[in-house]
């Protein structure tokens, strides 16, 4: 028997180390069931971090912690899946050669954890002149990007940096870009960080409560915005928002929504208007024998309120968790759990003005400035790190009903 999980995100590590700890209770040996997960690299991409200077170390290696807990790593990328045949197809590419291969392999239960990307709308100039920090060469590329800004002249908006989306992502990443630029370009330079939002209040999703708080942040480190309009058009000396105002700058990090992957839509099922596949509450694709979903690539209920789980890092690992141990559970005989997450918080980085924690869907602020930000910085370098390589403990590690509990 074979569970084949593609996917090493958030969600795909935690739906290996489920799937294994659950093997393991049940006496179950890996030539017994086999737990194969596929991705281009063994790493996890700390995708919450990517908005951060020093991007390229934001990355951690898998291969032991699989290795520890006896799951097979493939390295390649998903590009076909068929579910009467219960196949995907993988590319491989030999690195250096740019010669790749093709395998197939057959599974019993397929975990779908192929996440999300940055949602490009066609806006003239976008795909030419935008960043972003969706991925980590993105975040890389951006880096790169404002280092090179010291050869150049300062003039013309060389100093001005505008974030389309007004978002957690466009928030953190602007409220960073402050020191960031003083560190590249000197603590003289004359900079300027603007987040032009659609939405006519910042942060649209956090509510009145939170607001005052990210719009009092955003002065303290010198943040405007431009709320109303949108982004229009970018060329390589600036962007024109729809209202008709033209910014000059040479850095534009588009930050405005995110869908899920393309390779949920060889699933034949229902999807959101994200892209997310439809799951029950044990996380199956309904009418797709075999297939579960997960994390960016799933929408799920989190309770009987009518929550469900976010595009988010804390939704996706304990998503992770239920999955992997739900497409266990079926090849063994053993009752699944249904998935449930009713504690929700947010943590949201402010840059030099610190951080906010809020609590719950209604967003109780319960922590703000340099308080919040100590439990940010435990959050973004340790919580969301993988487990140690150890089996015990990674084993341990992802309890469906314990991972990201809080």
């Amino acid at each position: 028997m074979r569970i084949l999980i593609i996917g090493a995100g958030f969600a795909g590590m935690y739906a290996a180390l489920s799937a294994a700890r659950l093997r393991e209770i049940q006496g179950v040996s890996p030539e017994q069931l086999e737990i194969a997960l596929v991705a281009p690299e063994p790493v996890l991409v700390i995708r919450p971090r990517l908005y951060e200077p020093k991007p390229e170390t934001l990355s951690a290696p898998l291969l032991d912690v699989l290795k520890a807990i006896d799951v097979t790593y493939v390295q390649g990328s998903a590009e076909t899946i068929n579910t009467e045949a219960r196949t995907v197809q993988i590319a491989t590419t030999t690195k250096g050669t740019g010669k790749g291969t093709r395998k197939t392999l057959s599974y019993d239960r397929l975990v779908v954890a192929t996440g999300s990307r940055l949602f490009r709308p066609n806006i003239p100039g976008l795909a030419e002149h935008g960043f972003s920090v969706d991925t980590l060469n993105d975040a890389v590329a951006l880096d790169k990007h404002l280092h090179g800004l010291t050869r150049r002249p300062a003039v013309n908006g060389r100093d001005t940096v505008v974030v389309a989306g007004g978002g957690f992502t466009g928030i953190e990443a602007a409220t960073e870009m402050p020191a960031r630029l003083r560190e590249i370009l000197g603590a003289d330079a004359k900079t300027r960080v603007i987040i032009v939002e659609r939405n006519n209040a910042i942060a649209p999703d956090m509510g009145a409560g939170a607001r005052p708080v990210i719009e009092e942040a955003l002065r303290k480190v010198g943040v405007e915005t431009r709320l109303g309009a949108g982004v229009a058009s970018l060329d390589q000396s600036g962007v024109t928002l729809s209202n008709g105002e033209r910014i000059e700058t040479e850095t534009v990090i588009w930050a405005a929504g995110i869908r899920a992957a393309p390779l949920t839509t060889q699933i034949p099922a229902g999807r959101d208007n994200f892209g997310r596949l439809l799951v029950d509450r044990d996380l199956r694709v309904p009418g797709v024998t075999g297939v579960f979903a997960t994390g960016d690539a799933a929408r799920a209920a989190c309770d009987d309120d009518g929550n469900h789980a976010l595009m988010s890092c804390q939704h996706a690992t304990r998503m992770g968790a239920f999955a992997g141990n739900n497409a266990a559970a079926e090849l063994l005989g053993v009752p699944t759990r249904p998935y449930h997450q009713k504690a929700y918080v947010t943590c949201l980085d402010l840059g030099e003005a610190g951080a906010l924690f809020t609590r719950g869907w209604e967003r109780k602020v319960e922590m703000v400035g340099d308080v919040a930000k100590k439990t940010k910085r435990e959050i973004n370098t340790v919580w969301i790190y993988p487990p140690k390589a150890e089996r015990a403990l990674a084993l341990a590690s992802a309890d469906p009903e314990r991972v990201t509990d809080v």
